[in-house]
């Protein structure tokens, strides 16, 4: 009865949510017109670079949690509770009308793609807050040939006018900013953000039930309640996969490849023909590996003679194929069929959960191909799992001085399987937990049919 109690509750949020984005939808159309003869209506501001309505931009900080997040102000007589719903509003109405910079380079760019033989690549990056990642990121991708065909996704899940700003500057591809709509910085005090009334981490069940707290009867596998900022991450991966998917309609029946990165990840200048090889490797010699993997954690040093241009065949691994990975549309709609899985299973990383569903739900487990030398780097140990701090310039000067010794070991002519590995399906070896409540399976499940 307390199940079915707390469900009506989830899909109280979730109407409510949906009706909402509705009421966006017919305000977005009516309020066109209207604006047409009223010059005292007020459109929400752009993201920077991207008009909304004609409107000038104007920032100020949203949260003390993060220095660099900002949102328009509200009007001084209204208050916090309208200025939250006001940001919202915003979010949703980018995210529905999806104004895409440079756009005809994306069409030029499959255009050109086309000719030279090669599946088109739209590459979506996972943004949280960290700027100077992002910019290290956008540089490396702005100094590579054939990233100028690619239709380049920042999903955040952070406002910032710093990230807003990189995002702007970027000239050489298109690129379309989607924001994840039920973040942190979206819902402070509330779910999915941490609502006063949840259960401490740490308060054991048997206290959370003598104080009534909210998800009392939801810990996970290891007695611990839901810590917000860690769900946000996998909530935000699972969202961005069926929302580009699904409702970037300048992906609409994209017939290519997409790749998926995070912020504070570096790429090698020849990442997009190595990618376009991988992948008519695949389509001659494995067609059953299912993903690519452009990158992984193994240290990289010295000369990259006779090893540039080889290839490895293995299972998928968690923790050394989450880098660069890369899939097309069967793939996605595997995943898809997956829903129930991955939203259920207690583990807050979306990469052990897609290993869970390696061999607990899909078809056959993932077989990958990768090369010996990663095209994609890692520009950091910090962030959500590690607690030093961060600098990522020092990090991606190592790796520029790598890749500029080595150079003419890059972009080779063809590729070809050197290592075939024995493959068979491989289970996480460990379950994370912080995936016990059901409020967060029930809104994981709920992200296909809210868009």
């Amino acid at each position: 009865m307390r199940l079915r109690i707390y469900k009506r509750k989830v899909l109280a949020l979730l109407l409510a949510l949906c009706a909402a984005a509705c009421a966006l939808v017919l305000w977005g159309g009516a309020g066109g017109e209207a604006g047409r003869g009223s010059s005292k209506r007020e459109d929400p501001p752009p993201v920077a670079g991207v008009a909304v309505g004609g409107s000038s931009s104007s920032a100020g900080p949203a949260r003390g949690r993060a220095a660099n997040a900002s949102w328009p102000p509200p009007r001084e007589e209204t208050g916090a509770g309208n200025a939250t719903l006001q940001q919202r509003s915003l979010v949703y109405r980018l995210n529905f009308d999806q104004p895409v910079r440079h756009e005809a380079r994306w069409d030029s760019g499959r255009a050109a793609a086309a000719a030279a033989g090669e599946v088109p690549v739209a590459l979506v990056v996972q943004v949280h807050e960290r700027s100077e990642h992002l910019r290290l990121l956008l540089s490396s991708l702005r100094r590579a040939p054939g990233a100028e065909k690619v239709l380049l996704v920042l999903s955040h899940d952070v406002w910032a006018p710093e990230l807003n700003a990189l995002a702007a500057a970027v000239d050489f591809c298109a690129v379309l900013q989607v924001f994840f709509p039920f973040s942190l910085q979206l819902y402070p005090g509330e779910f999915p953000g941490t609502d006063p009334r949840d259960c401490p981490r740490d308060v054991g069940r048997a206290a959370a039930a003598r104080q009534g707290c909210l998800n009392a009867q939801y810990p996970d596998a290891f007695g611990h309640y839901r810590e917000a900022a860690f769900a946000q991450t996998k909530h935000h991966w699972w969202w961005k996969l069926h929302f580009v998917w699904e409702r970037v309609r300048a992906l609409r029946q994209h017939p290519g490849l997409v790749l998926f990165l995070e912020e504070d990840h570096y790429l090698a200048p020849d990442f997009y023909p190595v990618l376009q090889r991988l992948w008519a490797l695949r389509q001659r010699e494995c067609p059953e590996c299912q993903v690519l993997s452009l990158g992984t954690y193994a240290a990289v040093r010295g000369s990259l003679a006779g090893l540039a241009d080889k290839v490895e065949l293995k299972t998928w691994k968690s923790t050394e194929h989450n880098m660069g990975l890369a899939f097309a549309r069967d793939t996605y709609e595997q995943l898809l069929a997956c829903t129930e899985a991955f939203c259920t299973y207690d583990d807050y990383n979306w990469d052990w959960t897609l290993q869970h569903l390696t061999v607990g739900c899909l078809p056959r487990f993932w077989k990958v191909l990768v090369p010996e030398i990663p095209r994609v780097f890692h520009t950091g140990d910090c962030g959500m799992h590690h607690k030093q701090s961060c600098r990522p310039s020092l990090q991606s000067a190592k790796i520029d001085a790598l890749l500029s010794s080595n150079q003419q070991h890059l972009f080779p002519e063809t590729m070809a399987i050197s290592k075939r590995y024995s493959v068979a399906p491989l289970s996480p070896h460990v379950k994370n937990g912080g995936w016990g409540d059901i409020r967060d399976h029930e809104l994981c499940k709920s992200y296909r049919r809210l868009q």
